[in-house]
């Protein structure tokens, strides 16, 4: 059963990041002591764990079991806990969703069955659906779908159909751009009962969230998330001025953290939090590889330039 039932995601939403020992094992004190932070700071709505900023990629199911039973055991019975859903074969899906559910999860993050999007699944509107049904059979969870952009996302018409037929899907976390992350906000949340749309867009989050997303779901605040929740609050408040002042304290670190390539984007992060005192070490799981000194010089400048501290963003009273 769900903890938190009936959970509809929205607000501000950080997606944390996962520890690793030196032989590349799970250092489950350092992710506990890292939710922890996170869970602490002030106006938040959920924490997604097993998404991309935790190299789910990398995890196998028994390790992902057991981030979603540490997350729970640290801070579910605060806070609602989206868990990624990171598997190409439906049926391997719903599994993940039943034991996410059986545990204590409060909703999913569905990630595209990658393998079929880059061969231009998209195209097929009955492969989102069965993809999707297949795993809304297996749990009566809110499902957010991960809206992957261009070419391997799910198309208009499709989202459409989705949300017509599955009446547990309730989001999407939207990484697309301009004039289709518009039209994804007017029309999906006018849709004909309620349904959200999750920036995903840290890139460039005040000029998403003016569109009005009615949330974001972001690995950088695993590091910032002190800082979103007052960009969102200002822009629901319709504060343009303190909106553009949040804006640039944020800049330095979007620039940073999703410069070229965008695969290291978690990598920087986890640096960031090392620099912080947040996390006792930056290793990643190979293919992933440490970033060069240039890098971290870069990651340094930017949180320097955005005023982080380990406590969170300085004249901010919302951090941990």
């Amino acid at each position: 059963m769900p903890r938190f039932k009936d959970f509809m995601p929205a607000g501000v939403i950080p997606a944390t990041l996962l520890a690793f020992n030196q032989d590349f094992s799970i250092d489950e004190p350092s992710t506990r002591a890292h939710l922890r932070h996170v869970g602490n700071v002030s106006g938040i709505s959920a924490i997604t764990v097993n998404g991309h900023a935790s190299e789910v990629h990398a995890c196998e199911q028994k390790e992902q079991r057991r981030i979603l039973d540490i997350s729970l055991d640290e801070v579910g019975d605060k806070l609602p806990l989206i868990n990624g859903v990171w598997a190409d074969g439906s049926h391997q899906a719903a599994q993940i969703a039943k034991w996410s559910e059986a545990a204590g999860a409060s909703c999913l993050l569905v990630f595209p069955p990658q393998p079929i999007m880059m061969m231009q699944g998209q195209m097929k509107a009955e492969m989102g659906l069965t993809h999707f049904e297949t795993i809304a059979e297996a749990t009566d969870l809110p499902i957010i779908a991960f809206q992957y952009p261009l070419e391997q996302g799910y198309r208009m018409e499709t989202l459409h159909r989705m949300i017509e037929k599955i009446p547990n899907l309730v989001a999407i976390k939207d990484w697309n751009m301009g004039q289709i992350h518009e039209q994804h906000v007017r029309e999906l949340q006018s849709s004909v009962r309620p349904f959200n749309v999750l920036t995903t867009n840290s890139a460039w989050l005040m000029s998403s969230l003016t569109m009005g997303a009615r949330g974001l779901l972001s690995g950088s605040g695993s590091v910032i998330a002190d800082l979103q929740v007052a960009l969102f609050n200002a822009i629901q408040k319709g504060d343009l001025k303190q909106a553009q002042k949040l804006n640039d304290r944020i800049y330095p670190t979007a620039k940073c953290f999703y410069g070229p390539p965008a695969t290291d984007m978690h990598n920087r992060m986890k640096e960031a939090l090392v620099m912080l005192g947040r996390m006792p070490s930056a290793l990643v799981r190979p293919p992933l590889v440490k970033l060069t000194e240039a890098e971290l010089k870069d990651v340094r400048q930017a949180i320097d330039d955005a005023g982080l501290s380990y406590e969170g963003a300085a004249s901010l009273r919302h951090a941990a």
